[in-house]
């Protein structure tokens, strides 16, 4: 009891003096209460009114649009908060479109679709992630994350040993790792491995032999689409996996062809 008669005076106390400070009581004459006569129910009675009085059917729509945004914010992975912020999207569409504001109606109108279509692609995305345990190896679902570049007939792509800061997936044309003479065709991965390094360096020279094009993303790109969606760092362990078994069975084959050629020449 003591504890709370305390707690009491402290708030009275501090009411008295806000009163007295000409820029709260200037709030207090806009909310319709007497500074000269003002306590705490007489506040949380008024901000009772205003709130009934101001409860319509579009600031409930703005409302509803208001906790989904504040969901986005706290959402951290990227197919959920699209889907939150696609949500809080229409509600404030209907805001707008009942208050009769046409710009916030239009504004939020266009970023369903534009949420929806990045949705769709981070879905295909995820999907594609699963896909990998089962050995589908396609690399569509990267594509509309990447920019075209094209190359010339003996253009290097890039050079072992120098800073790699991209990834790139042959379309057209040919090219060679310089290193082992050995072709890269289309549709294949060329650079991820400098992803992986830890000072990020070209592990090969990769050699433009007839014209065609590629296409890049950026290592930083990389990393935005694993943080949006962790299912690709389990896809992208794959496709490196494959690129270092299949070097790996290469030098293999190598070494066996070196040794029968050795006891060849011995014998």
């Amino acid at each position: 009891m003591m504890l709370s008669a305390d707690v009491s005076s402290m708030l009275d106390r501090i009411l008295d003096a806000a009163t007295d400070n000409l820029r709260f009581a200037k709030i207090l004459v806009q909310m319709g209460l007497d500074p000269n006569n003002v306590t705490w129910d007489a506040i949380f009675s008024r901000l009772l009114e205003i709130f009934l009085h101001n409860i319509t059917l579009a600031n409930m729509f703005a409302l509803v649009g208001a906790i989904f945004f504040v969901a986005t914010l706290l959402t951290q992975t990227m197919v959920p908060l699209r889907v939150a912020n696609m949500i809080g999207c229409v509600f404030f569409a209907i805001f707008g479109a009942l208050t009769g504001a046409v710009t916030t109606f239009l504004l939020y109108l266009l970023m369903v679709p534009i949420n929806a279509y990045r949705l769709r692609q981070m879905l295909a995305l995820v999907k594609k992630a699963r896909a990998a345990t089962q050995g589908d190896m396609s690399m569509e679902w990267l594509k509309p994350f990447m920019t075209q570049r094209k190359y010339r007939k003996g253009d290097i792509l890039m050079e072992k040993g120098e800073a790699a800061s991209e990834m790139l997936l042959t379309v057209t044309g040919k090219f060679r790792v310089v290193e082992i003479n050995v072709d890269v065709p289309p549709g294949r991965l060329m650079g991820e491995l400098g992803f992986l390094t830890p000072d990020n360096r070209r592990t090969a020279t990769i050699e433009c032999i007839e014209d065609g094009h590629v296409l890049t993303i950026t290592y930083e790109g990389l990393l935005e689409i694993y943080f949006q969606n962790p299912q690709f760092g389990y896809y992208f362990l794959v496709l490196t996996s494959q690129r270092l078994l299949e070097n790996l069975a290469r030098a293999e084959a190598i070494i066996a062809q070196n040794r029968i050629a050795v006891q060849t020449i011995a014998n």
